[in-house]
């Protein structure tokens, strides 16, 4: 990971951006544009780590016209929540995931659909890119009110946690309460493989966890390791890639209409230049995460592509059952069917 974007720099780049907003006040005689983001992960995170990395090149190629604020680990609004605080101008830009959008739009869920399970992580990529994205992205840019600042941030696979019960086999969910982080399509995954799905915000999830709320959930590795969930009990994942998380970069209307069309145009170019860097760095955190999880005890089942295949296609079987459940609208299964090749 490049230096810029490290851990251990995190802070330093925090303390660095709010002395900067002082020193260029006072040096050019007026007042930096306050841009306040909201996250509901942890500062170590990899996308509260891109995100700040992205503000301080906006600041600096800007001269120090916008100062961003990160708000990390939900201190204003969990993901599930941000929607309407971009709505109500009470955040200027946040980076939800999808999946927590698709009571707005419930067309974020195209990437829950059986053709992305168990595929390489570009196949997502591409869609995300494509036509399937936009036509997400149009919907929520409308209704929340909100720009979209460019391409989608890549968290990584999401895939299967638990803390007594190991799972070797989709067949091993069945009775189990698992944590979904929302939307329709993981429930109907969880329902599928016979498990209960059960909502929590991210920042809950610790406590619920230790105190036995669910049996286990649905996150990433690099998610897990930024608030080292073995010490609330996690002891297995069946990593069998089920979808690939994307977050989705929105800044409100009412923020972006502040600004000249040079610092739109700025803070657009930043976000290009850098989202391919940000979402290798994001493979390369979950890699890292995935040992991480290892090396304190998460025993870790890899499904074979055989295993995969089967399980993709029984649950293709049942897709109308998904889109019915996620209220896929035609036009996104059509949009995203094509991407895959199906």
């Amino acid at each position: 990971m490049q230096d810029g974007l490290s851990r251990r720099n995190l802070g330093r780049a925090a303390v660095a951006t709010a002395a900067t907003f002082g020193i260029l006040r006072h040096a050019r005689g007026e007042e930096a544009i306050r841009l306040r983001c909201s996250l509901d992960t942890a500062p170590s995170h990899i996308r509260n780590v891109s995100v700040v990395d992205y503000l301080k090149k906006v600041e600096a190629a800007t001269g120090g016209k916008i100062v961003g604020e990160v708000f990390h680990a939900g201190q204003l609004f969990a993901d599930l929540n941000v929607g309407k605080a971009l709505i109500q101008g009470q955040v200027d830009m946040a980076v939800p995931g999808g999946w927590t959008q698709t009571g707005i739009v419930p067309d974020c869920d195209f990437v829950q659909m059986p053709a992305f399970y168990g595929r390489k992580i570009e196949t997502t990529w591409n869609a995300c890119d494509g036509k399937p994205g936009q036509h997400v992205s149009e919907q929520l840019a409308k209704k929340l009110r909100s720009h979209m600042l460019g391409p989608w941030f890549s968290l990584g696979f999401q895939n299967w946690y638990t803390t007594k019960t190991a799972i070797r086999s989709a067949a091993d969910f069945k009775g189990l309460k698992i944590r979904s982080p929302g939307g329709a399509g993981i429930s109907w995954r969880i329902n599928f493989f016979g498990g209960i799905p059960n909502t929590t915000a991210w920042p809950n999830v610790p406590l619920a966890l230790s105190q036995g709320t669910f049996d286990g959930f649905v996150s990433t590795d690099e998610s897990c390791a930024s608030v080292k969930l073995w010490e609330a009990g996690v002891k297995y994942s069946y990593a069998d890639h089920q979808y690939a998380g994307m977050y989705i970069p929105f800044v409100s209307d009412a923020f972006w209409a502040k600004l000249p069309a040079d610092l739109q145009a700025t803070m657009t170019k930043v976000w290009a230049d850098n989202i391919g860097t940000y979402r290798q760095n994001a493979q390369a955190a979950q890699a890292h995460a995935r040992q991480t999880l290892k090396d304190n005890g998460v025993t870790i089942i890899d499904p074979s592509d055989a295993v995969l295949d089967a399980d993709r296609k029984r649950m293709q079987a049942d897709v109308a059952t998904l889109i019915k459940d996620a209220k896929l609208s035609p036009e996104i299964v059509k949009l995203s069917e094509e991407s895959v090749g199906a």
